[in-house]
Formats: C-alpha cells, sequence, structure tokens
C-alpha cells in the first residue's frame, strides 16, 4: 500500500513538472557543504560565469542569491530552472567563532547577525522551491542535527529532492554513509570544486523531475 502510494506521489509531480516551464531549483545544505562551489559549476557550465564567491570561512553565503533562467541538457532532455543559492543551515550560530576564524570582534557579531537572518531566509524560501538539491560534506557525519532539520524541514512540504555527497575527492569522504543516512533519497557523489561525476548530478537531477 506504501509502495502504490509513493508511485502515485511520484507520479503527480511528474505530471506537475511537466506542465510548468520553468522551476525553482534550492541549494540547501549546512555552512561550507560546497552549496556554491556547485551553484558556480553548474553556472560555469550553462552560462560561463560564476554565481558566487567561496571562502574557507562559515557563512559567506549570507543572503539569498538567485541565477534565472539556466538551461541544461542531458541527451535529448532539457531542463529550465531559476537556480537558488541559499545560506547555510545553522542550529547554532557563534560570533567568537568567527572570531576564531580570524574576523574582528566587530565583523564577526556582524557575520554572525546576517548570518542568522539568512538561515531564517533560507528556511523562509523552501516554500517557493519545486526541487531542492541538498549539499552535503561527504567527509563529515551525516547525521548530524542540521543535516536531519534540513531533511525533516523538506520531507514536511513534500518537496522532491536530490542529496549530493560533495567532497568526494578528499580521503575521508564517504558516500555510502550518506546513502545509508538518507535512503529514502537519491544520493550523487561528486566533487564540486573539480567537477568530478558532476555528469551523474546532471543525469540524477533529470531522472528527480521527470
Amino acid at each position: 500500500m506504501i509502495d502504490v502510494l509513493n508511485r502515485f506521489i511520484a507520479k503527480v509531480f511528474r505530471d506537475l513538472f511537466k506542465k510548468k516551464r520553468h522551476l525553482k531549483l534550492g541549494l540547501y545544505g549546512p555552512p561550507n557543504s560546497g552549496k556554491t562551489t556547485l551553484a558556480n559549476r553548474i553556472t560555469e557550465d550553462w552560462l560561463g560565469e560564476k554565481m558566487g564567491s567561496v571562502s574557507n570561512i562559515a557563512h559567506e553565503t549570507r543572503e539569498i542569491v538567485i541565477k534565472e533562467q539556466i538551461h541544461i541538457k542531458s541527451g535529448r532532455k532539457e531542463l529550465s530552472f531559476s537556480l537558488v543559492d541559499t545560506p547555510g543551515i545553522a542550529t547554532k550560530i557563534d560570533y567568537e567563532d568567527f572570531v576564531k576564524s580570524g574576523l574582528s570582534v566587530k565583523n564577526a557579531k556582524k557575520r554572525a547577525k546576517e548570518a542568522t537572518r539568512g538561515v531564517i531566509d533560507a528556511i523562509k524560501w523552501l516554500d517557493d522551491m519545486d526541487v531542492v538539491v541538498v549539499v552535503l560534506d561527504a567527509t563529515l557525519d551525516p547525521y548530524s542535527q542540521v543535516n536531519i532539520t534540513i531533511i525533516g524541514n523538506l520531507q514536511a512540504r513534500d518537496i522532491p529532492v536530490l542529496i549530493v555527497a560533495n567532497k568526494i575527492d578528499l580521503k575521508k569522504s564517504d558516500v555510502k554513509k550518506v546513502q545509508a543516512a538518507f535512503p529514502q533519497y537519491d544520493v550523487v557523489g561528486i566533487s564540486a570544486k573539480f567537477g568530478t561525476s558532476i555528469d551523474k548530478f546532471y543525469e540524477a537531477l533529470f531522472a528527480l523531475v521527470g
């Protein structure tokens, strides 16, 4: 009975996508998981330009950033969407962590305030998303409170989800562990930084939206 219901829901989503020509695709995930790096990879591949700046300091992206009219192809299939890069989701933001990263106290407090506002905005924007790509750092424990919070919010909204296990270029990466943590979703391992397996990402995205 559950399988029948799941197939029915999947069919409804596919029908909706067929009727809707242009989608909003949101990139979500914890800080420093590689969301903006993936966004840049996508826009460089299909638009020839970067979307945003990246940094080793958490919460480099603190505002919603949108790139309109991205058209991608995979074989004979085409997909058009607006790409929405969101601030990293965090359950706790402490300005002292930014101080430890080298920022002044003044700038650290400013960054913490902006990051907190960014998290709130990112959650609000979920209601506008047609598809969400959750970008996770494959070298870290996927069973974190932040990741569970993100997935929980998506499940509550019945939004189609693709999980990206990023940073497979690093030795500590473990895609299978991410798959085991979230078996209800398709997981694709990539390196957004180097473009490793990016074709598999595009194929998985097309598979998700039918």
